[in-house]
């Protein structure tokens, strides 16, 4: 039988989320690769036990998560079955609507067909009669924002959600979607873009917007997809994701460019005891408009090692220079 450690909130720090009540761990666990039915359940459980025993209480799921998709929400429920039911009110737990799921015209993008019809689906794969927070996954260019966060907000209202999200949406989208929410008497709780030392669009509005409208931040792909990891500092390792099928990370994208910069970025990492995984996820959390980020695991070792970025999250102004100059 798990019981989680006592200490698990010792050293973990926490944020509020925007102007919500609710306190987010400086980093949040994504069951985006790992966690789906082509992975090893017992890694993937052992993996979610050491990071709620670490202070971690937040775990991002999405309806088409896996492979296959709607895998990593069965494995995570049934995690929550064998191990954190009696932890589930320490737990905020996330998934999302808006990519493909089934065949069909109501199968994937904004309508409220699918997105109520995606969620009653991911309640029974993860076996929960809500989730904390619903997300928009992606704006639909064919259907109005209104009918796609009327559908998020009926979440709520219905009890199936207990806050609403939206991800991939630009500032100017981040920023009618609040309106909206607000009209409908369900403020947007938070925001998930990709964001990360090689992925920047965020900086130039959407971090403002989220401020003014009091919406906190949650940025995936903070790693750039294992780039920004010590493991492509000389190119693709075999068993890496970039030398999967079935990845997100393509080896087109390990070009020698990037390469060169990372192992720039790794100088600095070691300047600072850290390693190029620290550096990154501290670099993204030095924005106090960041309320927490989003990383994988592929073992607990990795966990652990990246949950080491919060042991020096400080910035000197010639490290944060030097870092400039690199990513020009």
């Amino acid at each position: 039988m798990y019981l989680s450690s006592p200490t698990r909130y010792d050293s973990m720090t926490y944020a509020r989320c925007g102007r919500s009540g609710l306190l987010l761990p400086a980093v949040s666990l994504g069951l985006w690769h790992n966690f789906g039915g082509v992975d090893a359940y017992e890694n993937g459980r052992a993996i979610v036990r050491r990071a709620f025993d670490r202070g971690v209480t937040h775990f991002d799921l999405a309806n088409n998560y896996g492979p296959p998709p709607g895998s990593a929400e069965e494995n995570f429920g049934k995690m929550l079955r064998d191990d954190l039911h009696p932890y589930r009110d320490e737990l905020v737990i996330s998934t999302k609507a808006g990519y493909l799921m089934w065949p069909g015209p109501y199968g994937e993008w904004g309508s409220r067909k699918y997105l109520l019809s995606s969620l009653d689906q991911s309640l029974r794969r993860i076996g929960i009669p809500y989730v904390d927070i619903f997300y928009s996954h992606r704006p639909d260019p064919e259907t109005p924002l209104e009918e796609t966060l009327g559908a998020v907000a009926a979440a709520v209202r219905q009890g199936k959600a207990i806050y609403a999200g939206i991800s991939n949406y630009s500032a100017a989208q981040t920023r009618e979607a609040c309106r909206i929410l607000r009209d409908l008497g369900c403020p947007c709780l938070i925001h998930q873009p990709k964001y990360s030392m090689y992925e920047r669009w965020v900086e130039a509005e959407l971090l403002a917007v989220l401020e003014q409208e009091g919406v906190g931040c949650i940025p995936f792909s903070p790693l750039a997809q294992g780039l920004l990891t010590d493991r492509y500092l000389h190119g693709i390792p075999e068993g890496s994701r970039a030398s999967k099928p079935h990845g997100f990370l393509q080896s087109s994208q390990v070009t020698p460019e990037r390469v060169a910069q990372s192992q720039r970025l790794n100088d600095i990492a070691q300047q600072r005891g850290q390693t190029l995984a620290q550096l990154a996820l501290a670099w993204v959390l030095r924005d106090p408009r960041i309320t927490t980020v989003l990383i994988g695991a592929s073992s607990v070792e990795q966990l652990d090692q990246n949950l080491g970025a919060l042991a020096r999250r400080d910035f000197a102004q010639d490290e944060l220079a030097a870092i400039e100059d690199i990513l020009k």
